[in-house]
């Protein structure tokens, strides 16, 4: 796919674009507000899932709002640390969308990748340490950096052309941040996104197993 090989920059998105690590996420939400009642859990998963790109920074006082708790500092900070604890270990061992990691890890393109992502900085960092993928990277741009922000931050700083560059998402955030600046957008596209992008009428990508 000429719109994948011949950008000379690409920004990741990383859960259900490298890992398959958006039910593991999806789970852990549920079980964090599960004891709040069927109703609760229901429209946590159900917000998650249809506001993939969205940090947990702003999901959590939003979902405690929802079980009747007022979304203090102290209380956002726990539920974090809670979803921190659930998740971090799942998405390291969460399998891998379909050649990937080949396609990071041989930079047969000879490209620059940035990795913007909705997970807290130091939990990316982390992720990407245990998995050895630190080094792909050119920058790496976690929570609460927004996603539109990190990738206006690096057309400035390398003085580059949006067309010249791609974003690879999986979330209407990812396809925001992305039209926000002006850049190509190329979704990867799964079982959990395909009512969200049901009108969706772009460029998309099931797995890079055949690129």
């Amino acid at each position: 796919m000429s719109l994948l090989t011949k950008a000379s920059l690409i920004f990741w998105d990383f859960d259900g674009v490298i890992k398959d690590s958006l039910d593991a996420k999806t789970q852990a939400f549920v079980n964090l507000f599960k004891s709040f009642g069927e109703n609760v859990s229901e429209n946590v998963r159900h917000h998650h899932i249809t506001n993939g790109g969205m940090s947990r920074f702003e999901k959590i006082p939003l979902y405690l709002e929802w079980s009747g708790q007022e979304p203090t500092k102290k209380l956002i900070d726990e539920y974090c640390e809670k979803f921190s604890k659930l998740t971090t270990q799942e998405v390291i061992d969460a399998p891998w969308v379909s050649g990937v990691e080949e396609f990071l890890r041989q930079n047969q393109f000879n490209q620059e990748f940035i990795l913007v992502t909705a997970t807290p900085q130091q939990d990316i960092e982390y992720i990407l340490e245990q998995l050895d993928l630190k080094g792909v990277f050119l920058s790496v741009y976690g929570a609460p950096v927004k996603k539109r922000n990190a990738i206006k931050e690096i057309l400035s700083l390398k003085d580059l052309k949006p067309e010249a560059t791609l974003m690879i998402g999986d979330a209407i955030a990812d396809l925001e941040a992305a039209q926000t600046n002006a850049v190509p957008f190329l979704l990867r596209k799964h079982s959990l996104n395909e009512e969200v992008f049901k009108g969706y009428t772009g460029n998309f990508i099931d797995n890079f197993s055949d690129i």
